[in-house]
């Protein structure tokens, strides 16, 4: 990775999560929101990377190396963006993240994938105790139903939460439109 400012970070776009009945909310939206952060993000010389989930060790969901643990076809990907497995829902634990978004001078991440109420919410709440300054692409990210909320509303309650929290260096909330890229760096 070249040396940034700034890094995207799509969270565990898998088939297994995306392709299901019923979909995560706005499943396709998501991914062409992701994909249109991700082309300006590239056109700015910001990195890209790819988190991909690894089911339990013993369970029968997102096992390594099957169909449904693969990233989503529908996905922007290049060779050249890297890709951070993770076993948790904070990419942070026990993962390469950190190490690799400190080697690369990354102060800025942006924030899009899935599931807003556990992976998107533990890893930026890690994020902001690690001091960087945190973007959340707020139609970027998705979950499903839960037995007591709609996953819309799931989201919405989210991007309260997180616009209303305090962070060193700050959490900003901006649609897929409103993000823009500048020499490595999210354009304030």
């Amino acid at each position: 990775m070249t040396k940034a400012q700034a890094a995207v970070l799509i969270i565990d776009v898998q088939v297994g999560l995306f392709c299901t009945t019923p979909p995560p909310f706005e499943a396709s939206e998501v991914i062409a929101r992701i994909n249109s952060v991700v082309s300006k993000a590239r056109a700015a010389g910001v990195p890209v990377i790819f988190v991909q989930n690894d089911g339990p060790p013993q369970g029968n969901w997102l096992v390594p190396n099957t169909a449904d643990w693969q990233l989503h076809s529908e996905l922007d990907r290049h060779e050249n963006d890297a890709i951070i497995r993770k076993t948790t829902g904070d990419a942070f634990y026990c993962s390469d993240l950190e190490r690799t978004l400190r080697e690369s001078g990354t102060q800025e991440l942006v924030l899009m994938g899935y599931a807003t109420d556990f992976c998107i919410d533990s890893t930026l709440r890690n994020a902001a105790s690690k001091e960087f300054e945190l973007f959340v692409i707020s139609d970027g990210h998705t979950t499903n139903d839960a037995p007591m909320l709609k996953a819309h509303l799931i989201r919405d309650y989210f991007n309260w939460v997180w616009s209303d929290s305090l962070s060193p260096f700050g959490i900003h909330l901006l649609t897929a439109a409103e993000i823009q890229f500048r020499n490595s760096s999210v354009l304030r």
